[in-house]
């Protein structure tokens, strides 16, 4: 194993601790990686909530190995290749009725990017020029680029790099422990949250307003489930005043919330929803942008030699990622995966409760295969509790996610019950330990 760890920066990490104390994976397999040291621990987080199919699956490893060989790469301007036609299709058959086009990027990141600039750029050529704002939400998480960061609502991912986009604005958050603390599944309070948006449009006008982002479960701020009506209210407010509706559904896309995608678990269909993550198992970086087909049709204009929609990157559709994505998508149905965590969540959202009464344990929140436990912040020292149990429960063998004082939960979608109890009692461990 590479000893020299003084060239790499690492992404979203305490740099100076790990390399004082390095978690390093030298493989994985199903429920589990084990480290350079032989040691085996149990995925309490797909990953980074993208191996929903679990490590290792052969169908994928497979249609990565076979497509390299074949066609490596393909030109994404003014070319392609027939998988990626194969990819779109598929995935337009999983998505809500009327989600008919996609357009492949290859992060969360840049997929936000491009539904951003998707969104004003069609109401430009509707004619609709002066829709350039955007909205997002507090405590919102878009990935890191730069329309993905003013438009989402995280205060660390903002202080550090200046103004940001212009006539970017945002609506309040849905988080209301005074209500809500240890709701199972959504919470009952809070669907007026939505009307927010209204007074953004009486400060703004609707005239000037592209569209408004949210996750529909917000999980990078902690697992934050949405209101009971929340979205439907939002979906209705948008329609009102003309402004698209974009789902970041880069966590919540391909089963985690016990349905193909999270829209439609929740009943609200968007005009553009992002995906990544579980797109391709994590296995080769992917991301997307599934449009509703109007949307599409709007560009279709004008003489059919020029370029429509002038935007792509040149990884676009990349035949490794396509194939990966489609053995993924073989898995996905061979094993009905995107449907499973609808029948582990009961199980699931039991488990997780059963931490209330823990100590410094403040609110439980869950949706599907995915959960959330908030801790008390250490006075003047906030994240380092959450910190601390992360560190406890991976000594113990099990990896969960803290964002801020919150550990986060999102075990790939293969997990059996025996797994969940061992992630739970790891984790209840963990908090009397650290406590």
């Amino acid at each position: 194993m590479y000893k020299d760890l003084d060239a790499y920066w690492m992404p979203f990490t305490a740099n100076r601790q790990f390399k004082k104390a390095p978690r390093m994976l030298a493989r994985s397999s199903g429920m589990h990686y084990w480290d350079d040291k032989g040691r085996q621990i149990l995925d309490g987080v797909a990953g980074l909530w993208c191996v929903n199919a679990g490590h290792a699956r052969p169908r994928i490893v497979q249609a990565i190995q076979d497509q390299a060989a074949e066609l490596d790469f393909a030109p994404s301007f003014q070319m392609a290749h027939p998988k990626a036609f194969e990819l779109a299709d598929r995935i337009v058959k999983l998505a809500p009725e009327g989600m008919g086009k996609v357009f492949f990027t290859n992060s969360g990141s840049e997929a936000v990017e491009t539904a951003l600039k998707m969104a004003i750029a069609y109401h430009r050529v509707r004619g609709e020029g002066s829709r350039t704002r955007l909205i997002g939400r507090e405590r919102g998480y878009h990935g890191v680029n730069f329309g993905g960061i003013s438009v989402g609502g995280i205060v660390s991912n903002r202080k550090m790099f200046g103004t940001l986009l212009a006539g970017v604005d945002h609506i309040r958050h849905t988080h209301d422990p005074a209500r809500n603390a240890f709701s199972q599944g959504q919470p009952a309070h809070g669907a007026e949250f939505a009307d927010d948006l209204e007074r953004l449009v009486a400060l703004h006008d609707a005239s000037t307003i592209a569209a408004v982002i949210v996750e529909p479960v917000a999980g990078s701020t902690g697992v934050l489930i949405p209101p009971q009506g929340y979205l439907q209210r939002l979906r209705e407010i948008c329609d009102k005043h003309g402004i698209l509706l974009i789902f970041d559904e880069v966590i919540t896309g391909f089963g985690r919330t016990g349905m193909p995608f999270g829209s439609q678990t929740f009943g609200v269909t968007p005009d553009l929803t992002t995906v990544a993550k579980g797109i391709t198992n994590g296995c080769v970086p992917m991301g997307a942008v599934i449009a509703q087909s109007k949307i599409h049709d709007a560009f279709m204009t004008g003489p059919e030699h020029l370029i429509e929609f002038f935007h792509g990157y040149t990884y676009s559709a990349h035949p490794l990622a396509c194939a990966a994505a489609l053995g993924t998508l073989d898995t996905y149905a061979e094993e009905g995966l995107l449907t499973r965590a609808a029948e582990l969540a009961p199980y699931f959202e039991q488990a997780l409760h059963s931490l209330r009464g823990e100590p410094n344990v403040i609110d439980i929140r869950n949706i599907g295969l995915v959960g959330g436990v908030e801790l008390q912040p250490l006075a003047g020292q906030p994240t380092k509790r959450a910190f601390d149990v992360f560190l406890d429960c991976y000594d113990k063998g099990v990896m969960i996610r803290t964002t801020g004082d919150i550990i986060a939960m999102s075990p790939p979608l293969i997990v059996e019950k025996s797994h969940i109890d061992h992630i739970i009692d790891t984790l209840r461990g963990a908090l009397r330990r650290v406590a």
